[in-house]
Parts: C-alpha cells; structure tokens; sequence
C-alpha cells in the first residue's frame, strides 16, 4: 500500500526501527485484530493497536461502563459511565487514529457466536476477566486455527501467553477452571490498576509481533509478574500430549460454557 505523507510521518518511529519498516508498518496496516473485552487489559491492547495503525480493530464487550473501572479501563473517562463500553472504546480509538477501521460488537463472547467473531480476524487477544470465558476463547481458537494473547490479573500480579497453531495452549498449562470460590474476585481481593496496563501492553506488544513476523512470541512459555517486587519470570510451558483440545486425542471437539464469578486469576 502507498502510505499518505501524514501517515508516513505518524508512523515514522515504527518505519525508523530496521525490524519494521515500512513493510512492517504495511503488515500493521493491513493486520486484523479482536479484542475479547473493552476492560482493564482492553484498554491499553486497544489503545495502543489503533496508536500504531492496526488495520481492523474488532472489539466485543456486552458490559456497560461502570464507575469502578476508571480505576483501571484507562480507555473510558468519566462522561462515559453508562455508556456501552464498545462505544466508549470506538470513540477513543477514532480520535486516536481515524485510519483505524472499528467493529464493535455490544455482545458477550459465547459457545453460539465465538467461532464467527474471530472468524474474521488475524489474532485474538483475551482481555476477559473470567476463567470460564479464558477456557472458551482458547478452546475457540485452537479448533479454530487461530493465534491469540492469553491475559489475567489479580491484586498485583500479572500472567500471560500466546498461542499459535501447534504451540502449548491455555489448556496445556491449566487444565480446566478451577472450582468456583477456589480464587478470590478483583472485586473481593482489588487490583492495583497499573497492573492492567503493565499486562495490556505487553498483549499488545505480542499482537504487533505477530502481525510484523518480528521478534519471539511467548509461545510455549508463561509470563508471569508480581509488581510489589517488579519480580518477572517466565516458566516454559509444554505442548500436553494429553490436552483435551490440542493434544493427540482431544475430547473437546466443540464448545461449551461453564459459569463463574468474574474478574479472576489462576494462582500459581
């Protein structure tokens, strides 16, 4: 594509990198990308996927913008509350960048409509905020062939992954949801909002790897922070020959739900 001359100069600090470039910014450009949530992993993912000029942002969210998220969901100000978050999120995203095409969806990501939401779409990033959605994003993706950025925060801890076809999946390092109760809420335990947007941009950061073919992807590997100590680690995570989705003899062939309280984090 032929960049515009105020394109070429908006985008100059990513044609500058040798890793990128223009081709790079092309790839950008032309890249397609579904958020799953317009909260506090969504905002940073979004905000900075339409700052650097992702082609099609698609982003599904059913909640309303609530006072408590400002805390965290920096893409939603104050006027905003009670405003469908899509449509909070869709007005920032414009102002940000007008060359961005947005979909929004005021909808919940479900077992009914998740294969033809991501249908659509180069890479997923999981911004949800419960385990049972978490299982149903990478069961979707994984059957459906699709690359996505696993992410989950609590208090002030942060973890994350990414998957392409044939890497280890969610499922591979966390079998299945845990019982309900097991793990404390955001609302019951609190979050400290920079976290979110320590752990969005590093999603963000693997979508625009993966739509520029730069750099290593945390596939096969979980990355996992504890802010209180800015101690980072990252744990190998192998393929399960036993994973009932990915594995050599999967007996999740479909999809389903299971209900859960929101906001969650497995504890490791």
């Amino acid at each position: 594509m032929d960049f515009r001359a105020d394109q070429i100069e908006r985008y100059s600090r990513h044609i500058l990198l040798q890793d990128i470039g223009v081709e790079g910014q092309e790839k950008i450009s032309n890249g397609k990308v579904l958020v799953i949530g317009a909260g506090g992993l969504g905002a940073p993912v979004l905000l900075y996927l339409a700052a650097a000029g992702v082609g099609r942002l698609g982003v599904i969210d059913g909640d309303v913008v609530d006072v408590s998220n400002l805390q965290r969901q920096v893409i939603h100000f104050t006027p905003d509350v009670g405003k469908p978050k899509v449509l909070s999120a869709k007005e920032k995203i414009e102002q940000i960048n007008p060359d961005v095409e947005v979909v929004a969806y005021h909808e919940f990501f479900t077992a009914d409509n998740a294969f033809d939401l991501i249908s659509g779409y180069d890479f997923i990033v999981d911004g949800t905020d419960n385990f049972p959605v978490k299982f149903l994003i990478n069961d979707a993706c994984v059957l459906g062939g699709k690359p996505f950025s696993h992410g989950g925060i609590l208090r002030f801890e942060g973890q994350t992954l990414t998957h392409l076809p044939g890497t280890a999946c969610y499922r591979c390092a966390f079998h299945s949801p845990p019982p309900p109760n097991a793990v404390p809420t955001c609302s019951q335990a609190g979050v400290l909002g920079a976290i979110a947007g320590m752990l969005g941009t590093i999603q963000a950061a693997e979508a625009l790897k993966f739509l520029t073919g730069t750099g290593d992807l945390l596939t096969n590997r979980l990355l996992s922070f504890q802010a209180k100590s800015m101690h980072f680690r990252t744990v190998t995570i192998r393929k399960n020959p036993h994973c009932p989705v990915c594995g050599e003899h999967p007996v999740i062939t479909g999809l389903h739900e299971a209900e859960q309280a929101a906001c969650e984090l497995k504890k490791r």
